[in-house]
């Protein structure tokens, strides 16, 4: 097989510590050391002159709401927003030149494109049901362009929160272990811990203190949340746990947010979308919705163990799509919009409804406001990810917007000067002078989340590394910058270039398998037989039954 080397560019892998001029080498999907000229002789050389080009790793979304029934809700109440989208479109093509719902919730396809062509690689589904596994996959098959993974619900699971209950580690380690190889899954996700079981036996149900008793099991949201943490540092997992904490939303929620974090002090965890989950406000004290950033983000700066995303809000229409079913249903009855909830028998609940961010509304500029305190707060870059919640706070598509807010202090002034005047006192964002350098972005976007996730073969530009790579032409804007890059490569193979999609690939779902106990998994499946409508066999997905399935032990 030919050599493909991409001479000359402006390498950033802050991985390895490394920003300068040189050659990148790829043969057989991997970055390779730079082989000998009689090697060179040999193969071939396939030889693309980057310099004056930045080169960095393919992009990492480690928090994305991509693919099953979720979605497809979405796509249905909003046939409006794909019809804006083929106008634009049009005017700009004079033709259609993409197939399938485009809007804030693209097609699978679309899907794919767009964050191929914005050098990403690598996505993972935030919020999955065990249930919708199959449908999952079956829908990853379908996503060209880039590697996939999810993570798997378990924060309201009834046997998990018996473990919980029992104060059995060992029961929900087996559990864990069990769900994910059954399923395909990456990692465990615990979203408002009992508060979806509680709404699911009550619609006034939720969980609002982390010290609250759910109805029907002698256990509070403290216990399973820690339970599972634990349980999933034990099993060594590649991405421990991803926690949506409860409360989500609501004015005051950052003191819960800091009690989540402090129960779990000493334990590798990581809280997403902490934008909504950082507000100050409603109570006697302080009456106004307010920013709270500072003191959550010196509880993660002083603990190396704790890692978030942001969960960025971005001006615009898009969609509140969540597991967290009773915040879907506080979202509808103060929008009074469209609603779509479902239940999932044992596991879970979801919600959906439509949602426009408007900048001159004094929650939403706020919101925003807050989301950038968070990245401009957290001292190490490695403790932080890029996230819009996609698409809950807004399209990923938003990506480059959000990377010149960060890197350009004049410009994010000015888009402060533009948003509702009263963001000004309650928050410290017009105080903020920090700008993110080009290896920041570098670790927030793609060596950070690699990190996180435990994936040793991406995020960086080292030997052994896939060759998922984005060549950028610099640009002073830096949200044109990272819009449109020059070159990306997935696996060694050219899908981007001088600025269009040329080629489409297939990418591989990322699983993960650990080693269980078979005695006590077979109390999980005589629990399941007893309890559940399906069998076990109709749960489980079989080792070959989906071909880009890769399993990591």
């Amino acid at each position: 097989m030919t050599y493909l080397c991409l001479k000359g560019g402006r390498i950033i892998d802050p991985a390895r510590n490394l920003d300068q001029q040189g050659d990148l080498w790829v043969l057989d999907g991997k970055v390779i050391e730079a082989p000998s000229d009689s090697d060179r002789t040999e193969k071939g050389v396939n030889a693309i002159d980057v310099s004056g080009n930045v080169v960095m790793a393919g992009a990492i979304d480690m928090h994305c709401h991509i693919a099953g029934s979720k979605v497809n809700a979405a796509r249905l109440m909003a046939p409006h927003l794909n019809r804006k989208a083929i106008e634009r479109c049009r005017e700009v093509n004079r033709q259609l030149l993409h197939s399938g719902h485009a809007g804030a919730v693209p097609s699978l396809f679309t899907t794919g494109y767009k964050y191929t062509g914005l050098g990403y690689t690598t996505c993972f589904d935030a919020a999955i049901s065990p249930l919708a596994a199959r449908h999952v996959h079956h829908d990853f098959d379908m996503v060209p362009g880039v590697d996939t993974g999810f993570f798997t619900l378990v924060g309201n699971n009834h046997y998990a929160l018996r473990c919980a209950a029992e104060g059995d580690l060992q029961g929900m380690e087996t559990f864990l272990a069990w769900l994910l190889n059954k399923v395909g899954s990456y990692a465990p996700k615990v979203v408002n811990p009992g508060g979806v079981e509680m709404w699911k036996q009550s619609r006034d149900g939720n969980a609002r203190d982390l010290d609250q008793k759910i109805n029907g099991f002698d256990t509070t949201p403290r216990q399973i949340l820690q339970s599972i943490t634990r349980a999933a540092n034990n099993l060594n997992l590649p991405h421990p746990v991803h926690i949506h904490c409860n409360n989500l939303g609501i004015p005051g929620n950052w003191t819960t947010t800091l009690d989540t974090m402090q129960s779990l002090s000493g334990l590798k965890a990581h809280l997403t979308h902490i934008q909504f989950h950082s507000y100050g406000g409603g109570n006697e004290e302080e009456t106004t919705l307010c920013s709270k950033v500072a003191p959550l983000a010196k509880f993660v700066n002083e603990n190396p163990s704790i890692s978030v995303d942001v969960g960025q809000v971005m001006f615009g229409e898009t969609f509140s799509m969540t597991g967290d079913a009773p915040l879907g249903y506080f979202l509808q009855q103060i929008g009074g919009k469209k609603w779509f909830s479902a239940d999932a028998e044992l596991e879970s609940g979801c919600g959906v409804s439509p949602i426009e961010y408007k900048n001159k509304n004094f929650v939403h500029a706020l919101q925003w406001a807050i989301g950038l305190e968070w990245y401009l707060s957290v001292t190490n870059p490695w403790q932080v990810v890029m996230s819009t919640d996609h698409p809950n706070g807004g399209s990923f598509l938003a990506y480059p917007q959000i990377i010149r807010l960060l890197m350009d202090h004049e410009h994010r002034n000015k888009m402060l000067e533009q948003v509702n005047p009263k963001v000004l006192q309650h928050s410290e964002l017009k105080d903020i002078t920090r700008e993110y350098s080009l290896s920041e972005i570098a670790i927030i976007t793609r060596a950070g989340p690699a990190k996180l996730l435990g994936l040793k073969q991406k995020g960086h530009l080292g030997p052994g590394a896939d060759a998922d790579i984005t060549v950028y032409s610099p640009d002073d804007n830096y949200e044109k910058m990272f819009s449109v890059p020059r070159y990306v490569f997935k696996d060694g193979n050219l899908v981007v270039e001088d600025f269009e999609i040329r080629n489409a690939v297939s990418g591989r779902t990322l699983s993960t398998d650990r080693d269980f106990d078979v005695e006590q998994s077979q109390r999980i499946e005589s629990w399941f037989s007893d309890e559940y409508s399906i069998a076990s066999e109709s749960y489980g997905i079989g080792q070959d039954e989906f071909h880009r399935i890769t399993r990591h032990k």
